[in-house]
């Protein structure tokens, strides 16, 4: 029972867990430890190189010492002080063992660093990759969010949702351009209308009756007899300013042959 019970546990709260998981936040905070472990990395990096650059101090100390004794080893010699001689021999001989350990010291922290080194640089390449696999991840996980959406989108048009909205909107549209539509049919067809354009036909009339007044005026059309005008009608001619060398001509005096 109690096996079950953690296993009931473990799968409600997993499953809790699981769908409060997301990948994009996930991987960006391993992004970001794997930044913060850099520093520290080449703090160890540094402490190891400087151990290093001690040792080769150490070691070059040493070995000037070791020459000078050499010096006063052989300076005692030749005044015969071999007193002297024996304690600079005693502490060359130190000096050597000093120096014997310090070399392998030396080659103990050179490794060392080569090492922190080279585990630095491959720490940067993973670091590097890493990031380059994560922003790929990240995409990726937005790219399939963006057509779950769509999916959902797209779900909801076949459901009837926003198209039945747009259904009903269509119509409503419609039912106006017709009554918008039979509105200007019955204002173009009254008895206003009619009347405008029986006016606008008079007014074309009266423009043609005055062109072809000027046109006679003018001499290019032939007079119309005033017989075949209607009853008291005339037709308004505009005045024709005469020059002095169009002035009408006076007419002879009848003659007496001519009155008999």
């Amino acid at each position: 029972m109690w096996q079950r019970l953690k296993r009931l546990l473990r799968a409600i709260f997993g499953g809790l867990i699981e769908r409060a998981e997301d990948p994009e936040l996930i991987l960006q905070q391993v992004i970001r430890d794997m930044r913060d472990k850099l520093p520290q990395m080449n703090e160890n990096v540094a402490q190891v190189m400087a151990t290093q650059k001690l040792l080769e101090k150490e070691v070059a100390t040493l070995e000037r010492e070791i020459t000078e004794f050499d010096a006063k080893i052989r300076a005692a010699i030749k005044q015969g002080r071999d007193d002297l001689a024996t304690a600079f021999i005693s502490a060359l001989q130190e000096k050597q063992v000093a120096l014997e350990r310090s070399r392998q010291q030396l080659e103990a922290a050179r490794r060392a660093s080569e090492q922190a080194i080279r585990f630095r640089d491959n720490y940067i390449l993973q670091l590097k990759k890493r990031q380059q696999e994560a922003m790929q991840l990240i995409a990726e996980h937005r790219r399939a969010r963006i057509q779950e959406q769509l999916a959902q989108t797209m779900a909801s048009f076949q459901l009837g949702d926003e198209a039945g909205t747009f259904e009903e909107m269509r119509e409503k549209v419609a039912r106006r351009v017709a009554a918008a539509e039979a509105k200007m049919e019955l204002a173009s067809t009254g008895v206003e209308s009619q009347i405008a354009e029986i006016e606008k036909e008079a007014l074309s009339m009266q423009v043609q009756d005055m062109l072809l007044a000027y046109k006679r005026q003018m001499g290019l059309l032939p007079e119309t007899p005033a017989a075949t005008l209607p009853a008291g009608e005339t037709t308004a001619l505009p005045e024709k300013t005469l020059g002095p060398a169009e002035e009408e001509p006076a007419r002879p005096e009848p003659t007496r042959a001519s009155e008999g």
